[in-house]
């Protein structure tokens, strides 16, 4: 349910979307699946805010199933060098690549029944025949994707790699307090 937001001004009635007033408060909500055409929105917003006011906090609210390893690493390691610093809040479920995206913010805040998701990686689209070869590069890439994921979860999360990818051999759904026990989420906001 969108529709517009009505503000009186000196300039008179101004009228703008929730969206536009959310951005004024320095704040996004990525809640689609991870794509390249999702995540070059996102990165473009995150250049934009921290180009405006440098330092200021940025707000990431995450709700997403994950998806799309390279683009996603891409959203990752822009917020990582960003001057900014970033606060990602779980609204709903922060899975798969959701779950890095929410991993890359300094705050990492949950609301109280969310849920976090995290897991090896995918491979998507497997179809068809596929030639030994073919199957050991895959596996080989695949392999390279899970060291890189996995390190992310150790890294923020305190843990060993070692660690990470034993809980990570099924998928693995943390609520907040498990999500903050395992070193996931630093927070719950109860409070806007």
């Amino acid at each position: 349910m969108k529709g517009l937001i009505l503000h009186e001004s000196a300039r008179g009635i101004d009228a703008y979307g929730p969206e536009s007033g959310l951005l004024k408060s320095r704040m996004l909500f990525f809640t689609e699946e991870v794509t390249p055409e999702s995540s070059n929105e996102l990165i473009e917003y995150l250049l934009f805010l921290d180009k405006d006011a440098p330092g200021e906090e940025i707000t990431i609210c995450i709700n997403s199933p994950g998806g799309e390893v390279v683009s996603g690493l891409a959203v990752y390691d822009t917020i990582r060098m960003l001057e900014s610093p970033v606060r990602t809040v779980c609204i709903g479920t922060a899975a798969s690549m959701g779950s890095i995206l929410f991993l890359a913010g300094e705050k990492r805040l949950m609301l109280p029944h969310c849920k976090i998701m995290i897991h090896d990686p995918l491979i998507a689209g497997l179809s068809g025949s596929k030639k030994a070869l073919e199957l050991e590069k895959e596996a080989a890439k695949l392999m390279e994707t899970r060291a890189i994921t996995g390190g992310i979860i150790a890294e923020r999360s305190g843990h060993t790699l070692e660690e990470v990818l034993e809980k990570t051999k099924e998928d693995c759904y943390l609520d907040a307090e498990e999500a903050i026990e395992f070193g996931i989420a630093t927070g719950i906001i109860e409070k806007w």
